[in-house]
Formats: C-alpha cells, structure tokens, sequence
C-alpha cells in the first residue's frame, strides 16, 4: 500500500468525482482509477460506488475515510516529531499556502495576528494551490491559504472545505517600459508578443487561460516560456522578456517605482480573492482560534 493511494482517495472522497480528482492529484484519469482500485484491493472491500453521479463512498468507504485521514496525519506528527520540529503539536499551526500569498501575504497576516491572538507559532508549507488542496484534504496541514476567483471557483464548491475571505487582490498583465517608460510589449501591436505563462495545470494558469479565451487574445501571444511560481514570471518580466500575468500584490513595489506597467483595460484581469480554507473537522487548537477570529467577523 502506498501513501499516494490514501491522498487519492481522500481527494476522491472530497470531490466526488474521479475527473477533478485526477486534476487536483496532477495525474491522469486512467492512471487515478487504477490507483484506486489498487487501494481497494488492499483492504479487501469496494470504497467507490461508481454507479452513482457524483460517485459516493460505499458503507466501506465512508468507514476507511477517517482511517485514511488518521493515518496520514498520524504519519506527519510522527515525522516532525522525529525530526524535532514538533514537540507540542497542538501550539503549532501548519498551514499550506500558494507560492505567491506565502511570499507576499503570510509575514504581514501573521504580525496581524499576533497583535489580536497574541504569540502564533505557525509552520508554512509553500506549495501550488493543487499541493495545497491536497495537504487539506489528506489532513497535511490544519489550514490552507490560496487564491479564489468567482470567475474560477478551486474548493469552495466542496463543502466540506468552508472558506473566510481574508483580503482582496486582482491578477493582471504586465510588462517592462523603456527608459522613457513607454511599456515594451502591447495588445495592439500585430507582431504576437512574448508571452510568460503558468503551467495549465495551475490556478493561476487556468484563471488566465480563461481571460485569454473570452478575450481572444490568444493570436496576440507566443509563448516564451512557463513556470507555475508568480516570482518567475514577475522576474521576467521585470527583465524585459515578456508579458506576464501576475497577481498585483505580487508587484506592487515594481508598479509604484515605475519598473512595470498593467497593460491592456480591466476587461483583461480577474478579481481574485484571498481565502483561508479547512476541514469542517478542525481540531488543531491553534488553527481554531485564528478561524473563530475571522468567523465571528464574517
């Protein structure tokens, strides 16, 4: 048995849907369904009712979930205990957060914090929101900071993944200017323009591959290069290789110093809300107090 087969099925169990599983676990569908029915044939029993739409845990699923869920948060306690990092797991806060809000979110939200809790201790675990959906769902983290657009909903569509909203961003499109800060790179221009984008397999890749299709903007661009962090973009742009789309808190200093510009009207960004998600069984003490800090404001 292997662990990857128990955070397939919690992802399963949480989206009822063997597709979008297979999406969020970042494999295909066929190689997902056979990880599954290879976890079944270890315990024995069918945990899958496919003859169902949305599928739903047979009696035997529902009884193995928290078995699952146990033993891979059991397994990370027992790691960081080893190595030392956890000796009292209930003062410590694990949270997974995207690359992009652990850089430009996490330092300020966390002095916030302490100014309401008092000290947090908080270990942070950056990762694409598709690994942080699974630190969720597999029980890897108490908390899960990411981005969420209305235009493209990730969890809060599962419910038992309730979500505060913490602040607001927008993800837009920018570039380099010259040294008269002219921008160098346009919509309007007829030679396709550089194009620095996120893997398609990433939130912010997904988000942005929508506004390029209801914009029909896609003749207008040629790919230069990809990565799924919003800092190497940002980077290239910055040196002058082409347009990114980036969240605007990602580059807020570059834009106020005149170093990059948004380019094209509103109609090409997307709003972008900065949620706080969870399980509905929360028991971790620490990760309790911050959620009821932001619940009761709700």
């Amino acid at each position: 048995m292997e662990m990857n087969w128990l955070e397939d099925f919690l992802t399963l169990a949480a989206t009822r849907n063997f597709s979008r599983a297979a999406s969020l676990r970042n494999v295909t569908q066929p190689a997902f369904s056979r990880r599954i029915q290879n976890l079944e044939y270890w315990v024995g029993a069918t945990l899958i009712d496919r003859s169902l739409f949305p599928v739903a845990l047979t009696p035997a699923g529902e009884a193995f979930q928290k078995t699952a869920q146990d033993t891979l948060s059991g397994l990370r306690i027992g790691r960081e205990e080893a190595l030392g990092f956890s000796p009292k797991i209930d003062e410590v806060v694990s949270i997974s957060a995207s690359h992009t809000l652990a850089l430009t979110f996490f330092v300020d939200w966390h002095r916030h914090l302490q100014k309401q809790l008092g000290p947090i201790k908080a270990r942070v675990v950056a990762d694409h929101v598709s690994g942080c959906i699974e630190a969720l769902i597999s029980g890897n983290c108490d908390l899960m900071l990411a981005y969420n657009s209305p235009i493209l909903p990730s969890l809060s569509d599962i419910g038992n993944y309730p979500s505060l909203h913490l602040g607001s961003d927008e993800l837009v499109p920018v570039c380099a200017v010259d040294g008269n800060g002219t921008p160098l790179f346009s919509f309007e221009q007829e030679a396709p323009q550089p194009y620095l984008c996120y893997s398609i397999n990433s939130y912010l890749g997904r988000l942005t591959a929508h506004i390029i299709q209801i914009e029909k903007i896609s003749s207008k661009l040629e790919f230069s290069y990809e990565c799924s962090m919003s800092d190497v973009l940002k980077r290239g742009a910055l040196a002058g290789s082409g347009i990114a789309w980036v969240p605007k808190r990602a580059v807020r200093e570059e834009l106020e110093l005149g170093k990059l510009v948004i380019i094209g009207d509103s109609s090409k960004t997307a709003p972008l809300n900065i949620c706080l998600y969870r399980h509905t069984e929360l028991h971790q003490l620490v990760a309790i107090t911050i959620w009821e800090l932001y619940d009761i404001r709700d």
